[in-house]
């Protein structure tokens, strides 16, 4: 047992802490899965798998509040993987370690999972617990939220039976969030011939030790983007030393901006201490550019075996162009809610090899038409290096009902708590709410959380204060529902 299971609230840290002990990476989530099922039937609940392979538990209400409105609480299983270069974590296999600093939670150099097994953990408590007050109550675990909200996508009509939607997977404790950007997966790939190499060198260039971050809630930060600071040092390379592009891998999430960005460059021998000045002097300018935002920018050069073969140099030259041009980052902010993202971008995977380029990026707005804007811009962008773009994985935005009895209820309730009103606002991030809406257009839908910090990044943080404020609203909430 942790250190965390002894915190308040005990039942809302030893669930999250049990589920630290689970793997369950996006993706991979045979594991949770089973220990949900389990946990349900030993807490004595209702639970189903469905054919989205979302987890589904109901609880009868406690005597005397039959007559209450059904509240289905919801949160995803997955969580984003991400670890330190130098960590040797298996997602797949290993528990997440956990340790306290300065009052907050952290993973041993990995993310730590309270996006969202806090949401989860809730979720979990309430359905053990026997002195609870409530109304009918449903929990809605969604899988692979992460990676393109493929539980929330499949869910089936019908199957919820809730008048109330209570997400759980919000960030900031004292925020009420009542609407969120829709999103879309671009994904452009191009093949081709590989060349053979007939450069006398090859010197692998890294650049790591960024920020990273959500790529929805930190988007708007001014963050460095491996991919876009590796594309300046690959065109100086190209154009001042006649190097030649081999390989380049960045990032791995599309959610999350990337942190880490690897090429392989062929060069004449004479020139490789050439290459190895420029890198350094990149670096020096993008720890100026980036001196208040980046703390911890490594951009380094190791000479390494030469490979085979090289992208074409017609090919090289589209693909790095494509790529410096592609639009990045935040596009325009909400004129009504002026400090607040409307339309992003996140270029936020790379991945050429000899023969084959793939870019994949995630795009977000609150408006369907910019969202059409901004993937045609970036489409038209890859189209002029003759790549082929698809897109996939679209959701639509949710949009505010300030007038939400629930959000009334949580806010009445916020401010008897905490002595202050609480904050409603629209996020960037993509909730899944906008997707079981559509499935469940009737519900009554509102999304609030303790506050967690730098999800899908190393360095994501639950901070312990907000634990038991949160779960005793949460308690009162489903204790105060109204009658239907």
């Amino acid at each position: 047992m942790s250190e965390i299971s002894k915190l308040k609230p005990e039942e809302l840290w030893r669930n999250f802490d049990a589920l630290t002990q689970v793997p369950r990476p996006s993706g991979h989530l045979e594991k949770v899965q089973n220990y949900l099922l389990d946990f349900a039937k030993k807490a004595g609940v209702e639970a189903i798998i469905d054919v989205a392979g979302n987890i589904v538990m109901r609880k009868p209400a406690t005597p005397g509040y039959e007559n209450r409105k059904t509240v289905t609480m919801q949160a995803h299983m997955d969580m984003v993987p991400q670890k330190s270069p130098d960590s040797k974590h298996n997602f797949e296999t290993d528990p997440i370690e956990t340790h306290i600093t300065d009052g907050w939670v952290y993973g041993n150099n990995t993310t730590l999972g309270a996006d969202d097994g806090v949401g989860v953990a809730a979720i979990l408590a309430v359905m053990e617990s026997k002195t609870l007050k409530h109304g009918p109550i449903e929990g809605l675990i969604t899988a692979d939220e992460e990676t393109g909200m493929f539980g929330a996508n499949d869910l089936p009509t019908g199957e919820l039976q809730g008048d109330i939607l209570m997400n759980l997977d919000s960030e900031t404790w004292g925020k009420f969030v009542i609407g969120s950007a829709g999103g879309i997966d671009i994904t452009s790939t191009l093949e081709y011939k590989e060349v053979e190499n007939n450069q006398e060198a090859a010197v692998k260039v890294t650049l790591k030790g960024l920020r990273g971050g959500h790529s929805g809630l930190e988007i708007s930060e001014g963050r460095a983007n491996a991919n876009k600071e590796m594309v300046r040092l690959v065109s100086k390379a190209i154009k001042q030393l006649d190097a030649r592009l081999a390989c380049w891998l960045g990032g791995n999430m599309r959610n999350a901006i990337p942190f880490k960005a690897e090429a392989v460059l062929a060069l004449p021998k004479a020139k490789v201490e050439a290459l190895k000045e420029l890198v350094a002097k990149q670096k020096a300018a993008i720890e100026d550019e980036y001196k208040t935002i980046e703390k911890n920018i490594e951009f380094f050069t190791e000479e390494v075996e030469k490979p085979a073969t090289l992208v074409p140099v017609d090919v090289q030259e589209k693909l790095i162009n494509a790529i410096y041009a592609c639009h990045n980052g935040v596009l325009r902010m909400i004129p009504v809610y002026p400090n607040v993202v409307e339309t992003s971008s996140n270029l936020a995977i790379i991945d050429i090899t000899p023969n084959k380029a793939a870019v994949k990026i995630l795009a977000r707005s609150a408006r369907e038409d910019m969202k059409e804007y901004i993937c045609g811009q970036i489409e038209s962008c890859f189209n002029m290096a003759g790549m082929k773009t698809v897109f996939s994985g679209s959701y639509g935005g949710w949009d505010p009902n300030p007038d939400s009895e629930v959000l009334n209820l949580l806010k009445r309730i916020y401010k008897e708590q905490q002595g202050e009103e609480g904050i409603v606002q629209v996020d960037h991030a993509g909730l899944e709410c906008s997707i079981i809406l559509g499935k469940y257009p009737n519900m009554d839908v509102v999304s609030f959380g303790p506050t967690i910090r730098s999800p899908h990044t190393t360095t994501e943080r639950f901070e312990i204060a907000s634990a038991e404020p949160f779960w005793n609203l949460l308690v009162r909430a489903l204790e105060e529902v109204p009658v239907k």
